[in-house]
């Protein structure tokens, strides 16, 4: 949160880590123990949503389509976020938008969790081709209903997974459609 503060103040390039430690109460040596560099700090919880998202994938049931697949790893992960994912979605967004380096890092996400969920369902079977593009829907459904979620009335309870599930059918008539 600290982190987040001081980016959306002053800009990512602008802050450092020493000012973030500050803010956070902490000294550099105990921020460089969780964290190899302040770009890191944005994409801290990406190897437990990749987890998450596989054990989900993992889990659905063994009659369950490519897709119904992915929905159970996207109700998986979803579930893990909560009013402070919300909260903090919109200052995230404006920091990787402002900054480069954190667009970069935002691309390299996107190609891990879509290897974790593409990983996931070809151990379950799946040929490759078809495991390749139902884990690349799931990371487009997953952050077209982040952004959806995040950008909703943050007054409502209204948990992630129905954004993402509902993400995730519109890609799947989409494309249908494609022919």
């Amino acid at each position: 949160m600290a982190a987040v503060d001081l980016f959306t103040e002053q800009g990512y390039d602008a802050t450092t880590v020493a000012q973030i430690a500050e803010r956070a109460g902490v000294t550099k040596s105990t921020f460089f123990r969780h964290f190899p560099d302040k770009r890191e700090l944005l994409v801290a919880g990406q190897e437990t949503l990749s987890r998450l998202l596989a054990e989900g994938i993992a889990d659905a049931p063994g009659d369950a389509s490519p897709l119904a697949a992915v929905a159970a790893g996207l109700e998986r992960a979803s579930s893990a976020m909560g009013p402070m994912n919300r909260e903090l979605a919109p200052r995230l967004k404006a920091a990787v938008a402002a900054s480069a380096e954190l667009q970069e890092r935002d691309v390299l996400k996107t190609v891990s969790l879509a290897a974790a969920m593409t990983t996931a369902l070809v151990a379950r079977g799946v040929p490759d081709a078809t495991a390749a593009i139902a884990g690349e829907l799931g990371v487009l459904a997953f952050k077209r209903g982040y952004v959806e979620w995040s950008e909703s009335d943050q007054g409502t309870k209204e948990e992630l997974a129905r954004y993402t599930l509902a993400a995730l059918n519109e890609l799947r008539t989409a494309s249908a459609s494609l022919g």
